[in-house]
């Protein structure tokens, strides 16, 4: 294939500039990234039933703020999320979501909001013609039987005395996922304590319900298998009768126990500092109902801290037609930010030799680093050290694979000795984490037990941890700039474990991103860089699903809505996250000069914000700098078909990912081109690859 020509490349290299120069403004002083980090509108609702259920909506903020216009904020925030159809969905262009919307609907009824105003009653239709609200999901249903809308008996029973039990039992705390782990147990603690707020009249959601026998029994969803309906609704009968029978106070130690393994993973203490129990919005919210019911005072320093946490999730805007606005965010991303920030550093040549901004990076991530044995000590061999990174500021008990084979790779390139050390001891935690599988998981090295997917309190579709191909594919990639190679039998087997889950059309699922395109991004590179022949037939068929669903453009896209119907995978409105995904596959398959990758950055180059786009809000809504993309669509997954994620910096530096390897191939550095180092700025021809 030809290589293309001079006039592109230099059009390339001013866009990597320019992208490199945004992305260098965005950092922090200290060296870290952290962009916003932006869910849907359960946040807002969910955090104002909590005030209630813990009867604080009228209660000053736990920093002193008037408490009641805050919560209008979140109130006005939340009421703008309302689609016109009436509902409140998972991300934009997605199918209504039925526990959303009874969320959102009861939130501003508390509110104020009249059940006869316009916006309500288009609401309440459309939850009916859902099938009422008996239709919620287990979480939603803790919320509405806290506030008195249903019984305790339609929730799933959630015995504390799990903490208790062995380790050979099928059911184990150490065989469920990290984020499980942290809301299991505040949910027993309510669920056995079943703390209930009785609402003044007028103030409940009765009208929401189509069915008053089916609003206060247990549901089971209709994807579990028949056998597994009966079986755990009779557990769930069991726990319920034995509990009523027992009372509570033979539970207390149980209750006890579960609430010292709470407050150990909410610590803030060295050597394993925590801010917020799982530094996740649902635990932190869950913790302070427990704080609750089991009557801690609110001026603790616990219940305050615990506050304080949670409402640094906050984002309050100024906007021309709502006025003042609060919205939440389901945690920070300040690891993620910054390794894949440092990443894409290095992939435009750059060191922390040459360039500060990486050294600071380097800096700032060294000391995030693990050296606290949190729960994934229980599923690895005795011995193993403590290494790795997590996704949020702080959260020492809960280190991730996937951020740590980021950070380590970054590291790794930017050189230096204490970089170089810090990514080994990664590595050397990272091979502990291998599943017997072959795969990675993101918290524990773990196995999949497919009935804990049918317990009641798992319609979140992820009581389980187990490998996938995007983790692994992603640490494959890691593991080769360690020098890492298909020939260590361990890489070997995670080459097959990724190839075992090609789907048919030959692109691959995205458990954490969305979707065909993320999952396809990820599986491949890794494997190709530890020694993987590009011309094998698995690899050319994925590269060629990618060749097939790039759009006459240039362009990529997908919505999550291929998460619910296959035929739409690949298809949706173009981004530039999704777009620098596929130019990766596409230089990594076929090579740097292949024709469709060159139309796919001409795209990218053609869509950055200039100076006189990024002060136009129409045209760009967030505010990003010159050099930036615009995006507005949810890229990032956090349980597929459940809960999506929008984060704001891939469309900034994904794509200066994508463009700078390819400048790095026609041996352009991302830091020649932004000191004019190339024809047609300061008179130098780029060398184009041989």
């Amino acid at each position: 294939m030809s290589a293309p020509d001079r006039q592109t490349l230099e059009t390339l290299a001013r866009t990597a500039a320019g992208a490199l120069t945004a992305l260098k403004s965005l950092q922090r002083a200290d060296g870290h990234w952290c962009a916003e980090l932006e869910g849907d509108s359960i946040l807002q609702s969910e955090y104002l039933l909590m005030k209630w259920v813990l009867g604080q909506e009228r209660a000053p903020m736990a920093d002193g703020r008037d408490g009641p216009a805050t919560l209008a904020k979140i109130v006005t925030y939340l009421r703008s999320q309302q689609r016109p159809d009436g509902g409140w969905g998972q991300y934009p262009g997605s199918a209504v979501d039925l526990s959303a919307t009874v969320k959102a609907y009861f939130c501003l009824k508390l509110h104020g909001d009249s059940p006869d105003a316009p916006h309500m009653q288009k609401a309440r239709a459309v939850i009916r013609g859902m099938g009422g609200a008996e239709g919620c999901n287990s979480f939603t249903n803790f919320y509405l039987a806290a506030l008195g809308q249903i019984s305790w008996n339609a929730v799933p029973a959630i015995p504390p005395e799990v903490v208790w039990l062995p380790r050979w039992f099928y059911f184990h705390m150490d065989r469920m996922s990290a984020w499980s782990r942290t809301m299991i147990l505040p949910l027993a603690i309510v669920a056995t304590l079943q703390p209930t707020r009785r609402l003044g009249a007028g103030q409940g959601i009765d009208e929401l319900f189509v069915s008053e026998r089916d609003r206060h029994r247990l549901k089971m969803r209709r994807s579990t298998p028949a056998f597994w309906r009966v079986f755990f609704k009779a557990v769930d009968a069991t726990l319920k009768a034995v509990g009523r029978l027992v009372g509570t106070g033979p539970r207390r130690p149980a209750i006890r126990r579960a609430y010292d393994w709470i407050l150990a993973r909410a610590s803030q203490d060295a050597p394993a500092p925590t801010e917020g129990l799982g530094a996740i919005f649902p635990p932190m919210v869950y913790i302070q109902v427990v704080f609750h019911a089991l009557g801690v005072r609110r001026d603790d320093p616990l219940v305050q801290r615990a506050e304080r946490d949670l409402d640094a999730f906050f984002i309050e805007e100024r906007d021309p037609v709502l006025g003042s606005t609060i919205h939440i965010q389901p945690c920070f991303s300040p690891v993620w930010d910054t390794g894949i920030a440092s990443y894409a550093l290095t992939d435009c040549g750059l060191t922390s030799a040459s360039e500060p901004a990486l050294a600071r990076a380097s800096e700032w991530l060294r000391s995030r680093e693990v050296r606290w044995t949190g729960d994934w000590a229980a599923n690895v061999r005795p011995g193993t050290r403590p290494a790795g990174w997590f996704f949020e500021y702080r959260n020492a008990w809960y280190p991730d694979v996937d951020d740590t084979v980021m950070v380590a790779m970054a590291l790794k390139r930017a050189g230096g000795t204490e970089n170089e050390a810090a990514a080994r001891r990664a590595i050397e935690w990272v091979f502990a984490m291998q599943c017997d599988d072959g795969g990675w998981a993101a918290f524990d090295r773990s196995s999949s037990h497919q009935v804990y997917e049918y317990v009641p309190f798992a319609d979140h579709n992820a009581m389980q941890d187990p490998s996938c191909h995007d983790i692994t594919g992603r640490t494959l990639e890691c593991m080769s700039w360690l020098g890492h190679g298909i020939d260590n039998p361990a890489i070997a087997r995670a080459v097959e474990y990724v190839k075992s889950h090609q789907e048919p059309e030959g692109c691959f699922y995205g458990r954490w991103g969305v979707n065909y395109i993320y999952g396809t991004w990820q599986a491949v590179i890794g494997p190709i860089r530890c020694g993987v022949p590009r011309t094998e037939p698995w690899i050319q068929r994925a590269g060629a699903w990618i060749k097939s669903v790039q759009k006459p453009d240039g362009s990529f896209g997908e919505s999550a809505n291929s998460y619910e119907d296959r035929a739409l995978m690949g298809t949706g409105p173009s981004t530039a996250s999704q777009t620098a995904w596929a130019a990766m596959v596409l230089q990594e398959v076929y090579g740097p000069n292949d024709p469709d990758l060159w139309r796919a950055l001409r795209w990218l180059a053609g869509t950055q914000l200039s100076v006189a786009d990024s002060v136009d809000r129409r045209l760009n809504p967030d505010g990003d700098p010159p050099g930036s993309w615009v995006e507005t669509e949810f890229t990032g997954t956090g349980f597929p078909k459940v809960f999506y994620l929008r984060y704001h910096m891939y469309r900034l530096y994904f794509p200066l990912m994508a463009i700078g390897r390819v400048l790095a191939a026609h041996g352009i550095t991302v830091q020649e081109a932004s000191a004019g180092h190339v024809r047609g700025r300061a008179g130098r021809e780029p060398e184009l690859a041989r």
